[in-house]
């Protein structure tokens, strides 16, 4: 599945290849600058991911590991009450956002996109230093980097580096920050694989409650590909789970359009 369509390629901005694409996601409700061969291209998981943020939502989010920006950019396609906060240490796809966020300034979403680019596992100092306060957001998005570590790489170093985790401790580590980062009160949404659930329990202990899953299927009797997770920030409340999102062709399109609502609560 791959929601994005290719708009044409320009030699704007820097890829490993030299070149990059510009590509509409949401009916061309925005365009992104990714690399056209090689490095990481965003597509549904983005998209489903966005698809969980209420359109009500208000305040200041962060994207950690925001990539070329298509969960941020779709988030604020979304909510016309949120500012987002791109946090990305690729100076490569930093440059991208930069030039996306450039690229779509007319838009309705023009002035609540910013760009940090940070190791977001640096120590807090330098995140103070890079304007990420701790306490500082109301919600913290993520699809965050989630293969094993030892297992099959892309021979791309970008796309490798976006999503495979340096170490097993690396997620947890990763849901550590996302607390710092929240205000108590805060909602986390991540899109992750069914397979690192442990790892989020375990970074989500004693920092976010009252967590809520949904398994995302390609088909019923199919096994999970996806899960989407949320939770608030100093709450004590229960994990839930919540029925299976079946992408079937209806859903798959709504999502690329940025009709659907994928309520995590």
């Amino acid at each position: 599945m791959n929601f994005p369509t290719k708009a044409d390629e320009t030699a704007f901005g820097a890829a490993p290849t030299g070149e990059v694409s510009k590509d509409a996601f949401l009916g061309g409700g925005f365009h992104l600058l990714q690399p056209a061969r090689g490095g990481f291209r965003a597509g549904h998981d983005a998209l489903l991911l966005a698809a969980c943020v209420p359109r009500e939502a208000r305040g200041e989010a962060l994207d950690m590991g925001s990539g070329a920006g298509a969960v941020a950019f779709a988030a604020v396609s979304r909510a016309s009450g949120l500012r987002v906060t791109l946090a990305e240490r690729s100076p490569v796809m930093a440059q991208l956002a930069r030039d996306s966020v450039a690229l779509n300034e007319n838009a309705a979403l023009a002035g609540r996109l910013r760009l940090v680019e940070l190791d977001l596992l640096a120590p807090r100092a330098a995140r103070e230093a890079a304007g990420l306060p701790d306490n500082g957001f109301d919600w913290v998005l993520s699809n965050p980097p989630f293969h094993p570590p030892g297992g099959r790489v892309s021979p791309d170093a970008l796309r490798g580096a976006a999503k495979t985790l340096a170490s097993p401790e690396t997620l947890a580590r990763w849901l550590a920050v996302a607390g710092a980062l929240a205000r108590h009160g805060a909602s986390l949404v991540l899109i992750v694989r069914p397979d690192t659930l442990g790892s989020v329990l375990e970074g989500a202990e004693g920092r976010f409650g009252a967590l809520t899953l949904r398994a995302v299927h390609s088909a019923p009797d199919a096994p999970a590909l996806r899960l989407l997770v949320s939770g608030m920030r100093g709450s004590r409340a229960p994990l839930r789970i919540l029925p299976p999102v079946i992408l079937d062709a209806d859903l798959r399109a709504a999502v690329s359009r940025g009709e659907a609502d994928l309520s995590l609560s």
